[in-house]
Order: C-alpha cells, then structure tokens, then sequence
C-alpha cells in the first residue's frame, strides 16, 4: 500500500498503472520487501518528511531522489556505487516498482527508499535536504493539451530549489527536443538555478556515472537523440 492509499488522499495519475501481470517472485517482493523501503508520508496535512526515520535511523553523507525511475536501472546503479548515500526513487508504476524490488533484494541495497508520486513527496521534503534530482526520460506528453502534465512546471522547479542545498544539481534528460526546450523555458524563469553547458557537447553527452537505461537503448535504436541537461541550485 503507498503513502497515498494510507492516508486516503488521492492525486490523479495519468497513464496505466500496471503492465503485464507480476511473476510470483515480484509479487511476493511487493507483499514482503514494499512495505520496508516505503517512505510514509502524511499527505492530509503535508507534514515534513523525518529522512532519518524513513532510513530507520541512519545518517547519510547525501540524499539523492530520483523521479520516474521506470525499470530501475540506473536508481540501482547510483545505489550500488555510492553506499553512502540515501537514494529515495519515485515511480507510479506497479511494474517499475517490482524491478526496483529485484534489484534491492539481489544487490542488498539498504540505502534505497521508495514513494509513489514524486509530486507529493517533493512537497514534504525538508528545506535543503537534496544533494542531487534526476529527472530522466520523464513522460513528454506531446500533445499540447496535455503539455501541463509535463512534470516540469514553474510549480515543480519552485519546490526543488526549496529542497535542493546550495550547489545541489538537478539532471535531466529527455529524447523529446520540445520537452528540452520546455524545460530550458522554464528553467529560465527560476533565478535559483544555474545551467552547466559551455560547449555543445555538456547537454550531448551524459554524465560520468550514467548507466544507459532501456528506455534510452531504445530512443537510440528508434533514431532519437538523448540530451542531457544539468543545473545547479545558486548559492
């Protein structure tokens, strides 16, 4: 059960919420290992978010959250290589889910935390408690009337800078370049962050510790071309 259905409120979420049918190990993942890495959130009153609690006590040199993490991949890489960093992944769907699950089992992964909507959690988060915000492939909506489905918004942007620390980064990488081009549009609109690109090839080529993802195998394969864009949070 997710934070939402506990406490009863509800955010509309657009798209499916489940693919093909769990196997019977996934299941029993979400039977037994969900309720122990998910983060529980007061969504009636937005109460601020204990990260210490929702990491059973423990204190990590970083916090990192990544929004939309689809199949997992590269959340449990950053998790395998920086163990001493809480990595908080939000993912609305029962199959991404599941896949995080495999990975924390088959990798022991104690630093990862799991909350549904990333649009709620970014709203309980404390003040300056992000070191880093990954934001990668998210859905583009295409269609112009759905354009303010997009995740990022003037709204969204606004609560990073509230949680991120000064000099906190925010990835983002998108194969869509309408939705690139949104987010530069938006992100001009914010004085609290700063674009890192001096030369065409800081938004062509991703970061040092990316792990290429099947989403993004497959925009290659279909001919599209990833671009990724960093920003930090100003001083």
């Amino acid at each position: 059960m997710t934070g939402m259905e506990r406490h009863g409120k509800v955010r509309k979420i657009f798209g499916r919420r489940q693919g093909h049918k769990l196997s019977p190990r996934q299941q029993g993942l979400m039977d037994a290992l969900l309720p122990k890495v998910a983060i529980d959130v007061d969504l009636e009153n937005y109460s601020q978010l204990d990260l210490a609690q929702a990491f059973g006590g423990q204190q990590w040199a970083q916090c990192w959250l990544e929004i939309g993490f689809g199949g997992a991949e590269h959340l449990a890489h950053q998790a395998r290589n920086h163990p001493d960093v809480s990595m908080i992944g939000c993912e609305p769907f029962i199959n991404g889910i599941a896949k995080l699950l495999t990975f924390i089992e088959e990798d022991s992964l104690e630093n990862v935390r799991f909350f549904d909507d990333g649009r709620d959690l970014v709203k309980v988060m404390p003040d300056a408690s992000v070191d880093r915000i990954f934001l990668l492939y998210p859905d583009p909506w295409p269609k112009k009337r759905h354009n303010k489905r997009r995740f990022v918004s003037d709204e969204t942007l606004r609560e990073f800078a509230r949680i991120l620390k000064p000099g906190g980064l925010f990835h983002f990488a998108s194969d869509i370049p309408d939705y690139v081009s949104w987010t530069l549009m938006h992100i001009a609109g914010h004085d609290d962050f700063e674009w890192l690109a001096d030369k065409a090839e800081d938004w062509r080529n991703p970061p040092q510790d990316w792990v290429q993802t099947r989403y993004e195998a497959k925009a290659y394969r279909e001919g599209r071309v990833p671009c990724y864009l960093n920003f930090k949070k100003k001083s």
